[in-house]
């Protein structure tokens, strides 16, 4: 396979470096007996790209510490890429150096927010130059490094109008329509949380609690025992306390888009009585989509159904 070598007599002096410094190293870490390689991380990882200019660092370890420097070549596949350099990302430099010491160093990437698309994912394809000995079989010596465009988290995005879908409702509603209008605020006092006025049936909220921690895992969950309905209103007979109550789901995670101002969510639905549980009445898949105000009073002009 032809590689694309963007600056062939840096990797070549790169190499001629390394194979000097890779002559005499001391400590092992154990676990690969004596041998030594050099390898990145992670044989493919997706980072977060924000719009605060930081790098993303994508970790070269060796199985050894030396007492001097190392210094490793990076190569990028741009056939094996989706992203175009300096189009989609930079790449701070086609070398790094494992210091003196220490078994790891990080190559330093950005990728340039702006010119990067929501909901699509580019990738690099990265590898190192290093002596074939140095490679540890098949894990090789490549890594494919996947830039997700993560948009800062905005609780008003999530406030306002929304249409929000539901398998509950499509499997208990008298009409069987699976869709209505429902209209969100910020939960006072209460960070990352947002009050859904009648979710389900006029005079029950619901809240929803963000997670923005990690941008590229942005939960939803739902504080337990809430009440979304009374039973009367979807079974047409009470099994419990008349109340339908819900909580998140361990069938599966739930998760917000900032970009796109839509979220996803588990739901538990249960029945109690006198504290104990009667039932599970299901776990139940729910969407919530944003929408302008425009947008609500041409749907509501459509029939679709209002809070």
């Amino acid at each position: 396979m032809e590689k694309i070598l963007h600056k062939a007599s840096v990797a070549a002096s790169a190499l001629a470096i390394l194979s000097l410094l890779l002559a005499s190293c001391g400590e092992r870490d154990g676990y690969y007996s004596d041998a030594e390689y050099i390898m990145f991380a992670d044989t493919a990882k997706a980072y977060a790209v924000l719009n605060d200019g930081s790098y993303i660092n994508v970790p070269v370890v060796a199985t050894t510490v030396c007492d001097h420097d190392r210094v490793v070549g990076v190569e990028i596949i741009d056939s094996e890429s989706t992203a175009v350099e300096s189009l989609h990302y930079t790449v701070e430099s086609n070398t790094l150096v494992i210091p003196a010491g220490s078994n790891r160093a990080d190559l330093h990437v950005k990728g340039l927010y702006d010119h990067l698309d929501a909901g699509k994912n580019l990738s690099i394809t990265l590898e190192l130059i290093i002596p074939d000995e140095k490679e540890f079989g098949i894990y090789g010596r490549r890594t494919r490094v996947e830039l997700v465009k993560c948009c800062p988290f905005d609780i008003n995005q999530f406030t306002g109008w929304c249409v929000f879908s539901s398998t509950f409702l499509q499997s208990f509603s008298i009409t069987g329509g699976y869709q209505r209008l429902v209209r969100t605020e910020v939960y006072p006092n209460k960070p990352n949380t947002i009050i859904c006025r009648n979710l389900f049936k006029q005079g029950y909220d619901v809240t929803l609690t963000f997670h923005p921690e990690d941008p590229l895992n942005p939960l939803v969950t739902l504080e337990e025992g809430q009440t979304a309905s009374d039973e009367a209103s979807f079974f047409g007979t009470v099994h419990g306390d008349n109340r339908i109550r819900v909580r998140t789901s361990a069938m599966s995670p739930s998760y917000f888009y900032s970009c796109g101002s839509y979220l996803f969510v588990w739901m538990e639905m249960y029945v109690k009585d006198l504290s104990e549980t009667v039932g599970t009445v299901g776990h139940f898949y729910n969407v919530l989509e944003w929408i302008s105000d425009e947008e609500m009073e041409s749907l509501r002009n459509q029939g679709m159904p209002i809070e």
